[in-house]
């Protein structure tokens, strides 16, 4: 690392995170390995005494804004200490250490070790631990004592896929899936915690198994009985692991809510087999048949990637076909960004970054239309909204429906309640909503 001073241990702490699901996982766990440690979490960079940034490598502009900010850190105050963990620690550790100065580099696989490195780092020593150990990290962390009404739960790391524009196997290294016990106990003590609702995290979430035969709907089905656990969810997915199994549990688990992400990225079948997707566009929409038929009402969520190398006026035509063809309650469109390394970087036929905003745009055009009709066709249904935050307005809160959307609505129910309501005006983001009736024995503290 070249550190050559010591420094003031510190006192507080915060942590930014960018990015997945998955990194907002990593990073709340890295904030209890600090607080374990006996540092004091703080609500801005600002007042910490270390910052820790979390950090993502999918896309150029992700990685160039972690720079950024440790440049805006190292100028208003140089004596604070500044950690880089995640995916960018692990793609670029030793060019973080030559572009910026910071105190420690962390990859995901090692960022239990993370209060070890921020005291070798106080010492002047060489703080960069970027190793790939098995899922090892998970027996080191601490207990999960107390959390939200909502939370995360990885299940699952690493990708086999290889797709040509994918950093993902390179940083997180090989598919590796933790052991059916373990994820089981872990949901329990999120549940004893204050969790009502758990979504299983994984790169290829359903290429879960245990080695014993067992998939996801297994795993799914297990949480099933866990008492107290009122939702699951499960994210990202891949077309070619939504195994029959898994498409039953939609019909046959309550708790499993009626929700499918399950990104495509292009809807060319040249496209997908420059990507290495190995999905074809009829496969993936026959998927979505058989999802829909195991639960009529499911929300289909997706990614899509425009401009990609060699994609054609034609091809992209053919993207916006697909985005018809399934109607999605939500997704996410990112322009193409070449990732060092990966195979799709030199490739021939790069897109002009003005064709690429333009795609980008009607893209978002289509999705943002179907987002709205979803919602629309939502009102006036009867569900669930798992209360889990308050809103801008004197007695608002918000939660989720059973679909993902948001919901506004006024209740005295607190957070961590589960209530029924009648969902009203639709946005294209979100929803209100009047209480029917919501529980009170069993509800979480404010």
């Amino acid at each position: 690392m070249g550190a050559a001073m010591t420094k003031t241990p510190p006192k507080t702490f915060h942590v930014k995170s960018f990015g997945c699901q998955m990194n907002v996982y990593d990073g709340e766990r890295m904030a209890e390995l600090l607080a374990a440690d006996g540092l004091t979490a703080t609500a801005d960079a600002a007042g910490a005494d270390l910052v820790v940034l979390n950090t993502c490598h999918i896309r150029e502009k992700a990685t160039e804004k972690v720079y950024s900010d440790i440049g805006r850190l190292r100028k208003d105050d140089p004596a604070k200490m500044i950690a880089v963990a995640g995916c960018v620690a692990q793609a670029e550790g030793v060019e973080i250490v030559r572009r910026a100065k910071v105190d420690v580099v962390v990859g995901p696989q090692a960022y239990h070790n993370l209060p070890r490195l921020v005291s070798d780092a106080t010492r002047g020593e060489a703080a960069l631990d970027t190793d790939m150990p098995p899922l090892s990290k998970f027996d080191a962390l601490p207990a999960r004592r107390k959390v939200g009404p909502t939370a995360f739960l990885t299940v699952q790391e690493g990708c086999d896929k290889f797709c040509t524009y994918c950093v993902v196997p390179y940083t997180r290294g090989a598919e590796t899936s933790r052991p059916f016990a373990e994820i089981v106990d872990e949901a329990r003590a999120l549940v004893d915690a204050g969790a009502r609702e758990i979504t299983l995290l994984g790169q290829n979430v359903n290429a879960w198994s245990d080695g014993d035969g067992r998939g996801l709907h297994d795993l799914i089905r297990a949480l099933d009985r866990v008492e107290g656990l009122a939702r699951i969810r499960y994210t990202t997915s891949h077309p070619n692991d939504m195994t029959q199994g898994l498409i039953d549990a939609h019909r046959d688990v309550e708790k499993l809510m009626p929700f499918l992400h399950l990104p495509v990225q292009s809807g060319s079948d040249r496209v997908l087999r420059a990507m290495n997707r190995s999905h074809t566009r009829d496969s993936y929409l026959r998927v979505i048949d058989r999802v829909r038929a195991a639960r009529a009402d499911i929300a289909l969520s997706g990614d899509f990637i425009v401009g990609f190398p060699g994609e054609t006026e034609a091809e992209f035509a053919e993207t916006l076909g697909i985005v018809a063809a399934v109607g999605h309650a939500q997704a996410f469109s990112f322009k193409y960004s070449p990732r060092p390394g990966t195979p799709a970087a030199t490739m021939d036929g790069q897109i002009a970054a003005e064709v690429m905003d333009e795609r980008l745009q009607r893209l978002q055009a289509a999705i943002n239309r179907d987002q709205l009709a979803f919602n629309q066709a939502s009102v006036g249904r009867h569900c669930d909204v798992l209360i889990e935050r308050r809103g801008k307005q004197p007695g608002q809160m918000l939660g989720k429906s059973p679909w993902l959307q948001s919901v506004h609505l006024e209740t005295s129910a607190p957070i961590g309640t589960m209530v029924s309501v009648e969902l009203g005006h639709a946005g294209p983001n979100s929803l209100t909503a009047r209480e029917i009736s919501a529980e009170r024995a069993s509800a979480a503290a404010a």
